[in-house]
């Protein structure tokens, strides 16, 4: 995917075609020359205003992403849903002293689409105490892989839990935590786990994140931390305990788009939903 020339951009233009004009005046304008240039490419600023900026108690989507699920009571063993496989905390930050700060604490599983924008930006404002982009498999390359893309459907729908294996980073932010009143109420950590298919996907912090870090590193909210390159994606946010009790949307605010239903068929599979929500049954 990192190959250029005719067919590099017969994809690409069957990706734009797929997306179409409205979709694409959200994105700068580049000459993409490969497909993985194409798939990061960057959103204009205008088009993702930054919520609240000025509030540091409020958290920040870190993706366009479906947010799948919320496990608000971590223990050293609970099980969080990582692609095909479930992991606990520890294993998700790589035996990271850090692990422990959100025992007891919440999990958000933020997926990204396979035609999403794919860079991943900072939840929250802080200072990066540490951090990895090389967790896990770093397999890439598969035998079928142009067909894989060449199907007429740009790829949606593509089975991928034919992976089991896949590439994580993780960062620890350390943050300050505001009372009622807008005052400091001392500080604590935010975790963001970025998680790539690694037999196609690589996860790919910026320089200034990537570690070991021999400092902390300044972030602010909304700040482009990294990217993907193809394949399926998901973040992973972690809080500590009593921190992130639920998703809280103001009125107003975007929750969902209405669907072509031939994307939906195509994108939105039953992974990506809550079990207690498919065995909700419905009114009479």
């Amino acid at each position: 995917m990192d190959e250029s020339g005719p067919r590099a951009q017969e994809l690409i233009q069957k990706w734009i075609d797929e997306l179409g004009p409205k979709r694409m005046a959200e994105y700068e304008h580049e000459d993409w020359q490969t497909f993985n240039e194409f798939f990061i490419r960057k959103i204009r600023k205008e088009k993702r205003p930054i919520a609240a900026k000025e509030d540091d108690s409020v958290v920040v989507a870190p993706a366009d992403c479906v947010i799948n699920m919320i496990v608000d009571d971590l223990t050293e063993k609970t099980p969080i849903p990582v692609k095909t496989v479930t992991m606990n905390v520890a294993q998700l930050l790589g035996n990271s002293s850090y692990a422990e700060r959100f025992i007891g604490g919440t999990a958000v599983s933020c997926i990204l689409m396979p035609d999403s924008y794919h860079w991943y930006h900072s939840p929250v404002k802080g200072h990066v105490v540490e951090a990895s982009d090389s967790i896990g498999g770093v397999y890439y390359g598969m035998r079928d892989f142009p067909g894989l893309l060449d199907k007429g459907d740009v790829g949606y729908g593509y089975d991928y839990s034919m992976f089991d294996d896949f590439r994580r980073g993780y960062a620890i932010i350390r943050t300050e935590y505001l009372d009622r009143w807008g005052k400091r109420d001392g500080e604590g950590y935010v975790g963001l786990v970025p998680v790539g298919l690694n037999s196609i996907a690589s996860v790919n912090f910026r320089h200034k994140f990537k570690g070991p870090l021999k400092e902390p590193v300044k972030v602010e909210k909304g700040e482009r931390f990294g990217n993907f390159k193809y394949g399926g994606s998901l973040n992973i946010l972690l809080f500590e305990p009593g921190r992130f009790p639920a998703l809280q949307l103001l009125q107003g605010q975007r929750i969902g788009v209405l669907e072509d239903p031939e994307r939906t068929a195509g994108l939105f599979t039953r992974s990506y939903r809550s079990p207690s929500h498919l065995r909700r049954p419905l009114a009479p």
